[in-house]
């Protein structure tokens, strides 16, 4: 079984690096779209997959990072991959400062919060609370990512940017999942009590994972500001968090393979159907309604350690 994976992932990784030399730009924009959506879900794994903590608020974290990069390249011309941390930092910091109240919630209590507060960002960028968001015409002419000298500018230059901060999230999020921290957020989806009886900060651990993951999220709006070059608020709504739950909890909460997965299938099936789009939405359904009564650990479940 480990010969078999070691070689399912090395074929996945090598059809990854070699697909923009062998798809047209239009396809290669799709896996870019991937790409984004993937990096997002495995943002939320870590709060929802990781710690168990619901959160539908997801979008307003990637908006704040995306807003963050866009004004400080328009306004003040620092190159848009400088702002990746600044971007992640200010994400961050909103996503403890929002935490911090709510942070006691549990189950459904806490996901009402998290739909108003991403409700609520959505509605700050439309009437341009501080005059510097654009309003509903939000904020354009972000330039193109430079990469030491070299700019960034057709999709295939965008899909290695793109899943390559990807491989590395993913790198990055396995070590974490195999640390202390990680242990203490799986304590805490399992039985929070629990873990708070044998010693766990569990007020600690719900602001540590929901600023990190709020963080990832502010980068990957960095990067859909860099390849959009424009953004505006109906990117940020509502909906995107919908998607973003859906691809966790379809994958199997937890499990990073299972969200590149439902990524593909929620992402990119879409596109490969679009004389069926006007039927997307019933799919969605269908599809959610069968995974939840046949399936509803997803489709490649976390496996306890």
């Amino acid at each position: 079984m480990g010969r078999f994976t070691s070689f399912a992932n090395a074929l996945f990784i090598a059809l990854m690096a070699a697909a923009p030399l062998f798809l047209n730009a239009y396809y290669v924009d799709v896996l870019n779209s991937i790409g984004l959506y993937a990096l997002l879900a495995l943002s939320l794994n870590l709060i929802l997959g990781e710690a168990g903590l619901f959160n539908m608020g997801h979008a307003a974290f990637y908006a704040m990072g995306a807003y963050t990069a866009a004004i400080l390249n328009t306004r003040y011309q620092i190159p848009i991959l400088w702002t990746l941390p600044l971007s992640g930092f200010v994400a961050g910091l909103f996503a403890l400062a929002i935490a911090r109240p709510v942070v006691h919630l549990r189950g459904d209590y806490l996901l009402i919060v998290t739909i108003g507060i991403g409700e609520i960002v959505r509605i700050a960028l439309v009437n341009d609370v501080f005059g510097i968001t654009g309003g509903a015409n939000g904020v354009f002419g972000i330039s193109r990512p430079n990469l030491f000298g070299f700019i960034i500018r057709q999709p295939q230059h965008f899909y290695y940017l793109i899943w390559g901060f990807v491989a590395l999230s993913i790198f990055l999020f396995l070590r974490l999942k195999k640390s202390r921290f990680g242990r203490a957020l799986n304590y805490l989806r399992e039985d929070e009590i629990a873990a708070e009886g044998s010693g766990v900060n569990t007020d600690y651990y719900k602001l540590a994972v929901f600023g990190l993951g709020a963080a990832w999220a502010g980068m990957a709006g960095t990067l859909f500001a860099a390849k959009m070059t424009i953004i505006s608020p109906e990117s940020f709504s509502f909906w995107e968090s919908v998607v973003l739950f859906m691809i966790v909890i379809l994958g199997g909460a937890g499990n990073m393979a299972g969200v590149l997965l439902a990524s593909f299938l929620v992402i990119g099936l879409p596109e490969l159907f679009r004389e069926f789009s006007s039927a997307r939405m019933l799919v969605f359904g269908l599809v959610m309604i069968v995974m939840m009564v046949v399936r509803p650990q997803g489709l490649l479940p976390a496996r306890g350690r």
